[in-house]
């Protein structure tokens, strides 16, 4: 959620970051409600205070008439007290909702553009390789290695479904256990087990409610049997983020805790709504999968948030590296942030089966990316931190991928198969599958 306070004061800026990120917000009708709700607020105070003043002269009145004058005079407060009372609270929760719906603006580093097609690539790293054989995609080397079944995925799951079997399991398990150990026991995450099923508010508190609803699967019903309706997780950075959250408005965290660097792997699910018909064979675009994911919650200083979002996003360049698969990073164009981001760095690693044969960027696939948002999670999780000052001031996020498999398992079984229809074991992965050769 954005500052309010900043929207009254910069309204240019919200509009302008609306329009460069495509999304249609109507940031007058806020400040025309923030308006009329204040207004409310104010005269509910006046009276207030007069009722209070009057309540004081009964206490002091002698006479008994003079006593009950001041009692009708203090009852002819009540109705618009509550009437002011109302409308307040009322016009709040209209403020609320449409301050939801506006988008952080993109930090001026972003180089503008409409959609993805716009997007800047920054670096690459590693060369395609080279085959003197045909080579197959991952779906047909899974196939002929009884990696995974897809048939059976979909007569149990429905389509965008699938089974990881013998190999395609060990290597799934092997790339999550890679990058626990990498986060953990190198880069010095605390690692943590996750719900994946979650209540609204935390959708709501990390941005990925309201306009993202549609990705999310529903679970429950409303209010039956005293459970209310949950949500499952597309990311393990909903809980991760929301785990800091305090449970009342009296707990902060000290700048000394500060950064909270948080690690864990997690199934997630998405509906992947909006995509039907692109991607829909084999492991690219799923309704499931594994993901282990990065989340830092330092302190509000731009400055910091760049050196870590910088830092975050090498971790999974390590990876790759380790992995031996050639990638690139892109940043994002204004129209391809989505409306929580202040900026946002993907990746997206060598496929051959998608490469065209004539354009290079077509062999790319996205693989990892990387956010940073300022205060706007910490806005609307009420995460907070007590300065050296003593001053209490809003948390950065920031969240990266590390690994998503099974997406990842595609680049290895492409990048690293052979004439002879075997797959190579990265070395990274052999001391966790055990084996040199699929």
């Amino acid at each position: 959620m954005i500052d309010l306070k900043d929207l009254r004061q910069n309204p240019d800026k919200y509009k302008a970051g609306a329009r460069a990120k495509n999304v249609s917000v109507d940031v007058d009708a806020v400040l025309t409600l923030d308006e009329r709700a204040r207004g409310a607020q104010a005269e509910f105070d006046r009276l207030r205070a007069e009722q209070n003043q009057v309540s004081q002269q009964i206490g002091r009145a002698k006479d008994p008439a003079e006593r009950e004058a001041l009692k009708a005079k203090a009852g002819e407060f009540k109705p618009r007290l509550q009437q002011l009372g109302e409308e307040q609270r009322e016009v709040a929760a209209k403020v609320e909702g449409l301050l939801l719906a506006i988008p952080q603006p993109p930090d001026d580093d972003v180089p503008p553009g409409r959609d993805a097609s716009d997007n800047v690539v920054v670096r690459h790293w590693g060369e395609p390789p080279t085959f003197d054989f045909k080579p197959k995609s991952h779906i047909e080397i899974g196939e002929a290695l009884g990696l995974f079944d897809f048939r059976a995925g979909a007569k149990i799951a429905g389509s965008r479904s699938y089974f990881l079997k013998s190999g395609g399991a060990e290597l799934h398990a092997a790339v999550i256990r890679l990058a626990l150990d990498m986060m953990t026991r190198e880069m010095g995450f605390t690692p943590m087990v996750v719900p994946v099923m979650v209540r609204e508010q935390a959708m709501k508190g990390t941005g990925f409610f309201p306009g993202g609803r549609d990705q999310a699967y529903r679970v429950g019903e409303v209010e039956e049997a005293g459970e209310d309706v949950r949500f499952l997780t597309g990311t393990a950075e909903v809980a991760l983020t929301a785990y800091a959250a305090p449970e009342n408005e009296a707990v902060t965290l000290n700048e000394v805790d500060l950064p909270l660097k948080l690690t864990a792997a997690s199934t997630c699910f998405r509906r992947e709504a909006g995509t039907y018909g692109k991607d829909t064979a084999g492991l690219y675009r799923v309704h499931q999968f594994d993901k282990v994911e990065q989340v830092v919650i330092c302190r509000n200083d731009v400055a910091e948030s760049k050196r870590w979002h910088a830092e975050m996003l090498g971790y999974s360049e390590e990876l790759l590296r380790r992995l031996k698969l050639p990638h690139r990073v892109i940043q994002c164009c204004t129209g391809d942030l989505g409306v929580k981001n202040a900026s946002m760095l993907d990746i997206e690693t060598w496929m051959p089966s998608r490469f065209d044969g004539k354009t290079q960027a077509t062999g790319y696939g996205e693989t990892h990316s990387a956010s940073r948002l300022y205060e706007f999670q910490a806005r609307r999780l009420n995460l907070r931190y007590k300065d050296k000052e003593g001053k209490v001031r809003f948390c950065h996020t920031l969240n990266n991928t590390v690994v998503a498999s099974p997406r990842i398992l595609i680049p290895i079984l492409e990048n690293y198969q052979n004439a002879d229809g075997s797959v190579t074991v990265p070395e990274v992965l052999r001391s966790y599958v055990g084996r040199e050769v699929l």
